[in-house]
């Protein structure tokens, strides 16, 4: 159709222009005839993107250039699935760092570690279950639920200093409130939305607080076996008082803090496997009375914030000039996901595609809020005027998504999207609708690969279990020219923020589990420096900042030093990576003479990756395999992007087994005296019970057959028994394809206890010899087979 609307406009073109050069019409009106020629052909198509310019009379299409800068409300309204119920409230919280480090917490030995009470013993004062109403993601809409906002506070009294629990509000996650005690409270989280697992991220509000009183909180359902909580981590609290009247944002707080096992409190997981679950218990004190503060894991970070602050960037002048953003994709609930592309303008396209590309995301893990915090602080160096930023837009063009996962960061998941999966195992998808914002990620960096040379990639994420900063990357064993090259980039890292960056922390172990994470999915597609960058919920044991929490402005500098390490790599003056190339070699052979007691040659090809521990990342197999709510679809819902179940291999099904039982049998009816025989030889068998041991020893897939010969199934010919009881005749026997008499190896069988142990000897050295024992396509005998029915053969 577009083909042949352009060949008829181009033809009436034509006829217009002939007849314009006759009359010797004005300029004016040819231009006039051309837009109106243009008009008419987008509407044909029923386009507004296509262009219609003239080179010396002939004309040259092409398509209208897409908006640089997405259009953002002015107030912020992510969409939630349609069971969640939102408060109206705004949240929003000042940013603000303290002026000394805070310090971790230290253990006196004396922390308590109440169990679990519940609600038999203790009142139930906050509880919302839109997360239990509906088994998978359907739909979503702005503000969540329809209907009015239910109150989820049960029995509370302002007077009696019971305090009020809420988390319907961005981020926050908080399920239910129990008072156990006059000023304790047990709290249970909410998991991941469509699953029953992960649980690490809180974040919530509470009011109608007493000054100066000791509040006990425990949370009771967590669900990793170790936390930086044992390490001297402490929670977070924010006062809305103490921003409004000192500009005091988010501190540490928290006494007698201890993470512990629970006794006898498990839950169930998907797959219906027991999860043993963890509590982590504190006390603090509120600074003021009927304040309204809130209580989180790790510095919030919500998508809001995020759209808040692409708005601000992208409304600068000078900012616009060599940074641009756009809409990559729309996630599972419909909120937007934004790349952003930084790079200096001017030159020819052609010089353009001579720059190397760089690609960052951050936040597929919704609840690991520190990788925003350095994203954030990424896009401010390089989006700023200092000269080192230039030299940064001059030399490479980056591609940043700054939030995969919005739809997780809204409803306060920890780890999962609304798929009910982790999106970091699934970069080798092929359901593009149901894990959108990976599949077009990937597929971005794919096209980028075709076009340019991408020189490095990163990911940003949190860590629960380690402090410091440290990265996961990819050893490069193919070529050695490229022998520890992926470690130069973390070891200078180190270097350049020595106080928060651990190098012994790195791991490049290139892991099976991890095949659908970012970082190896991108390593596979040609990206030698892939990396993800982990950040930990705590703070340092490095340097001068040893034993303290790191701050948001901390965690912003990692994104500044992540700059300044690209312009140390890259380098034209090779002196950096050649001094960290001898140093990694130098580790290299340390690493070897302590593990394995020698000295690493020269020539040697032994890694330090062959050394090295997993990436101790967090196990989210039980969050891989299709999306929740295709599992419970009928078939046809996606009949594109729905797998094949695989059949089980089978040689015959159960109805054929049977018709062909009933077939033998009707052949081979056996006379009851030769059938009563038959019992007796496997009652007087001796050593019967040896022969089940070794036949059921036989390894699994060596299934009992019938001789084959050339496709036919041909059965050991006995002649019926002579007339003396007891005595059988020389026997004719099957090997290969010819008939043999017994030779020296097969001698005359005499007696029924001989027949059998021979008939017993020839299967198993049939099934030694044989090139076809074993036939994968059967995992299960065709019928349970019993010595009677190999002997029926040999005795008829």
């Amino acid at each position: 159709m577009a083909v042949s609307a352009i060949r008829n406009w181009w033809n009436t073109y034509h006829v217009d222009k002939s007849d314009t050069n006759d009359s010797n019409t004005g300029e004016d009106e040819e231009d006039l005839t051309r837009r109106l020629l243009s008009i008419n052909l987008n509407q044909t198509l029923r386009t507004r993107q296509l262009l219609i310019d003239f080179d010396a009379g002939r004309p040259v299409l092409s398509l209208r250039a897409p908006l640089d800068l997405v259009n953002f409300p002015s107030v912020s309204r992510p969409r939630w699935p349609i069971e969640c119920e939102v408060i109206s409230d705004t949240v929003d919280h000042i940013e603000w760092d303290p002026p000394e480090p805070e310090p971790f917490y230290q253990p006196t030995g004396h922390e308590r570690t109440p169990m679990p009470a519940g609600e038999e013993r203790g009142k139930v004062i906050y509880c919302i279950d839109h997360a239990t109403k509906r088994p998978y993601f359907t739909c979503s809409r702005v503000g969540g639920s329809r209907g009015p906002i239910k109150s989820a506070t049960y029995d509370t009294n302002q007077t009696d200093f019971t305090l009020e629990f809420e988390s319907r509000f961005e981020s926050g996650n908080l399920q239910k409130a129990v008072q156990v005690g006059v000023y304790e409270y047990e709290l249970t989280l909410r998991t991941d939305l469509y699953t029953k697992k992960h649980t690490q991220w809180f974040y919530f509000r509470v009011r109608n607080m007493k000054a100066g009183v000791t509040y006990r909180f425990t949370i009771i359902n967590l669900m990793k076996s170790s936390s930086l909580y044992s390490q001297g981590m402490r929670p977070l609290l924010y006062s809305e008082r103490a921003a409004k009247e000192k500009g005091v944002g988010w501190q540490r707080t928290g006494s007698n803090i201890r993470y512990y096992r629970n006794c006898n409190q498990n839950t169930k997981d998907n797959n219906g496997d027991t999860v043993t679950l963890y509590s982590l218990t504190w006390t603090l004190q509120f600074p003021h009375d009927s304040d309204t503060c809130y209580l989180a894991h790790c510095y919030p970070y919500t998508y809001s914030h995020l759209q808040g602050y692409l708005r601000r960037i992208s409304s600068d002048p000078a900012v616009a000039s060599y940074c641009t953003l756009r809409e990559l994709c729309h996630s599972l609930g419909g909120n937007a996901v934004y790349v952003v592309t930084v790079t200096s303008r001017g030159g020819s396209r052609v010089e353009g595609r001579m720059k190397k590309a760089v690609v960052v995301t951050a936040r597929v893990h919704p609840g690991e809020t520190n990788g925003s915090w350095m994203m954030e602080g990424f896009l401010d160096f390089l989006l700023g005027d200092s000269e080192d930023a230039k030299l940064l837009r001059d030399t490479f063009v980056f591609k940043v998504v700054p939030m995969l996962n919005p739809d997780g960061v809204v409803v306060g998941n920890y780890r999962c999207s609304l798929a009910g999966r982790d999106l970091n195992r699934n970069y080798k998808t092929l359901l593009r609708d149901s894990f959108p914002c990976v599949w077009h990620t990937r597929n971005m960096v794919e096209r980028l690969v075709a076009e340019t040379d991408v020189v490095l990639y990163c990911d940003f994420h949190g860590h629960n279990r380690k402090n410091n900063v440290f990265m996961y990357g990819c050893n490069n064993r193919g070529d050695a020219s490229l022998k520890l090259h992926e470690r130069v980039f973390p070891l200078m890292m180190s270097k350049n923020a020595s106080n928060k960056f651990s190098f012994k922390s790195c791991k490049f172990r290139v892991q099976k589990s991890k095949e659908g994470t970012s970082r190896i999915a991108m390593w596979r597609l040609g990206i030698k420096n892939s990396y993800t960058m982990e950040a930990t919920f705590g703070g340092s044991t490095l340097g001068d900042r040893r034993g303290t929490h790191f701050t948001t402005r901390d965690l912003k500098s990692l994104g500044f030093y992540f700059c300044d390490t690209l312009l140390d790599y890259y380098d034209p003056d090779p002196t950096k990576t050649s001094y960290c190339l001898t140093e990694l070699a130098a580790l290299l052979r340390k690493e070897v003479r302590e593990r394995l007691g020698k000295d690493l040659g020269t020539d040697c090809n032994i890694s330090v990756s062959d050394l090295e521990t997993s990436t101790s990342g967090s196990n989210s197999s039980d969050s891989d395999g299709l999306p929740v709510h295709l599992l419970n679809q009928p078939q046809t819902a996606h009949p594109q992007q729905t797998p094949v179940k695989k059949k089980k291999k089978r040689l015959r099904s159960h109805k054929e087994r049977n018709r062909l039982r009933s077939e033998r049998v009707k052949n081979n009816t056996q006379p009851k005296v030769l059938q009563s025989s038959i019992k007796h030889i496997e009652s007087n068998l001796p050593n019967e019970s040896t022969v089940k041991e070794s036949i059921q020893e036989k390894p699994v897939g060596r299934h009992r057959r019938k001789w084959q010969v050339n496709g036919l199934i041909r059965k050991a010919m006995i002649p019926p028994p002579t007339t003396q009881t007891g005595e059988v005749s020389q026997v004719t026997l099957w090997q290969g394809c010819k008939p043999v008499k017994p030779g020296p190896q097969t001698p005359a069988i005499r007696s029924p206890g001989v027949l059998v142990l021979f008939v017993v000897q020839q299967i198993i050295q049939r099934d030694a010899h044989s090139e076809d024992r074993y036939d994968p396509q059967r995992k299960h005998c065709s019928s349970q087979w019993s010595l009677s029915s190999w002997l029926l053969p040999w005795l008829h």
